[in-house]
């Protein structure tokens, strides 16, 4: 998969996923008895789980980068 593919997927699925999560959310809320009465708790859980998602794939990407960046400088010293 090139970098445009992958852009694209990136622009097209992202939105799509976050109505389908939202979708989902909204309809446990009305449906489930159990998050309506402990409303903190379902809420702390829900924006929790798009939050670390993020916050791991920022983080992969940006030790991936350091590394990438790290071995181009190592080879250049060496050369």
């Amino acid at each position: 998969m090139n970098s445009d593919d992958k852009f694209a997927f990136l622009v097209i699925a992202t939105p799509l996923i976050g109505l389908i999560y939202c979708g989902i959310g909204i309809t446990l809320m009305i449906s489930n008895e159990t998050i309506r009465e402990h409303p903190l708790i379902s809420g702390t859980i829900f924006i929790l789980i798009p939050f670390l998602l993020a916050a791991s794939t920022w983080i992969r990407a940006s030790a991936k980068a350091y590394n990438n960046t790290n071995r181009s400088q190592d080879s250049e010293i060496k050369n």
